[in-house]
């Protein structure tokens, strides 16, 4: 799950109540789709931060909620507000996330030099998601980089 820091941090999240936060906002329907549809409470999330001198992982954070309609389509005053959705039939909808730890930084620089991760989606030239699946062979990986 990506975030610009200066919209909200690994930081932001660790000062949140619980440590919680929902991950709202998001209108992209196949980022979308990955929340509603995919996860589950208990999965793990790398926290990324991206558009910023660094981008790169800096925690992890567990789902701990499922999936559920996001306020903010519905509210006119939101910069996520959508008029075409309802109470009845809301068209976003997000899952709120748990601080687990942070990580030191794990850059997309360095991220790119390991050919065991040629694949992982947020790799790929052009990806734009702020919300991608990580095959476990991948995070595995990425769990023994950050131990490093």
């Amino acid at each position: 799950m990506k975030s610009e820091p200066y919209k909200f941090s690994i930081d932001d999240l660790a000062a949140s109540p619980n440590q919680t936060t929902p991950w709202d906002g998001v209108r992209n329907y196949q980022a979308r789709n990955f929340m509603w549809k995919q996860m589950g409470i208990g999965d793990q999330v790398f926290f990324y931060h991206s558009c910023c001198d660094q981008p790169g992982i800096t925690g992890i954070a567990e789902v701990t909620t499922l999936a559920y309609p996001d306020a903010t389509q519905f509210d006119p005053k939101s910069r996520y507000f959508d008029p075409k959705a309802s109470p009845d039939n809301p068209r976003w909808f997000n899952v709120a996330i748990t601080l687990k730890e942070k990580t030191r930084l794990l850059t997309i620089k360095a991220l790119r030099q390991y050919p065991e991760l040629k694949r992982m989606r947020i790799l790929q030239t052009g990806n734009r998601l702020s919300i991608t699946p990580v095959d476990p062979a991948e995070w595995k990986f990425i769990l023994q980089l950050l131990k490093e």
